[in-house]
């Protein structure tokens, strides 16, 4: 491998970071935050950054992929932290301990910098520690945060820096927040050392917006069509008429109908119903939300138009949806308490993530026929 050459920084104490892991946690987001971090150190040939993983009870976490991760400290340590990140993953709302949002609030009192990663803001919402601030999470979670914590600010950006609050979606994401973190620590030219060893084409910002169907050719391609998707993304509780989205999206209703069957294989009213569809199972899942309120969140007008639309285009009624939430949460304690079953990792993977909202959604999500 070829020699690196370090990068002039100022010398200073190490930043001193916290990384809480929740049960279940995503393995793609830890190792995104922390590999800049690694890279800082080598890079720069000092240590500028020191981490920790931490856990609620135990010194194992088990990712939501079935690793087990070994963590340094246990998180009633007295142990002090610049930054503290939560990373939480799949079936976040269950995973969350009492005690962990507990010791969060006690982290706040001490003025350390407070941030999530994936679905770890919930636990920080949960905690009463986003209130008033600007959050990003991962977009599977944002319907459950929006609807029970309406104080904290919640966007579709990557990432978010907001006073001592640093919050993020998923994926590869953490990487980008944190080579901003590193810049803003110690400047742009190790920042931009550090992407080139991880064969980063480029940082991303923080306001890009974290789903990607608004940057599919179809939608590069027409913005009339984008800006109808929009309007109906925005407008999941009161659905706007077919007419007046075509109105403010600029065209007329034939023309935009001929754009959705041709772009999209359905018409516009059907896909506002899977968008509407879409929302009510995450909530259905994520949160404990009467399927009476689920219903008015997503702009249908009573309980038994819900059911009927929902069982219609997705097989089972809304209540049946949760109770197989609840079996399948059932079957794991099974798996893991009969010792003549020995699941492997991936088959541990697969039923927990049954549970989420997005389970199934490419071969057999919400199939509208146009």
């Amino acid at each position: 491998m070829a020699q690196v050459s370090h990068i002039a920084v100022d010398t200073r104490e190490p930043t001193r970071i916290g990384f809480l892991l929740v049960e279940n946690f995503t393995l793609i987001a830890l190792s995104s935050a922390l590999e800049p971090l690694r890279m800082a150190n080598h890079l720069s040939g000092q240590n500028l950054y020191d981490w920790q993983l931490i856990s609620a009870m135990g010194r194992e976490v088990n990712a939501s992929g079935g690793v087990r991760m070994l963590t340094d400290q246990l998180m009633h340590s007295e142990q002090e932290y610049d930054y503290l990140f939560v990373v939480a993953g799949v079936n976040v709302i269950e995973n969350a301990k009492p005690e962990e949002i507990r010791w969060l609030k006690q982290q706040a009192r001490r003025k350390t910098v407070l941030g999530g990663l994936c679905t770890g803001p919930y636990l920080l919402a949960q905690a009463r520690l986003l209130d008033g601030y600007s959050c990003s999470a991962h977009w599977e979670c944002l319907a459950a945060l929006q609807e029970e914590h309406p104080l904290v600010y919640c966007n579709k950006n990557l990432f978010s820096f907001d006073r001592d609050r640093i919050t993020c979606s998923g994926g590869d994401v953490p990487l980008h927040m944190m080579v901003h973190l590193i810049s803003s620590h110690h400047g742009a030219p190790l920042a931009s050392a550090i992407s080139d060893m991880f064969v980063c084409e480029r940082v991303r910002d923080s306001h890009e917006p974290q789903r990607l169907r608004m940057e599919s050719h179809h939608f590069a391609s027409q913005p009339k069509l984008a800006e109808a998707v929009q309007l109906m993304e925005a407008n999941i509780e009161e659905p706007i008429p077919i007419v007046d989205i075509a109105e403010l999206s600029g065209v007329s209703r034939r023309h935009l109908e001929r754009l959705f069957v041709t772009y999209l294989n359905c018409s516009p009213s059907r896909f506002y119903l899977k968008l509407r569809l879409e929302r009510a199972r995450q909530l259905l899942l994520q949160t404990s939300s009467p399927i009476v309120e689920v219903a008015t969140m997503c702009g249908f007008i009573s309980a038994p138009n819900f059911s009927r639309s929902y069982r219609k285009h997705l097989g089972v009624s809304p209540k049946e949806e949760r109770a197989n939430k609840r079996t399948h949460t059932s079957n794991i304690i099974l798996m893991e308490e009969d010792v003549g079953i020995v699941p492997s990792n991936a088959e541990q993977a697969l039923e927990i993530a049954r549970q989420e909202a997005s389970f199934g959604t490419v071969e057999q999500g919400v199939q509208i026929d146009a």
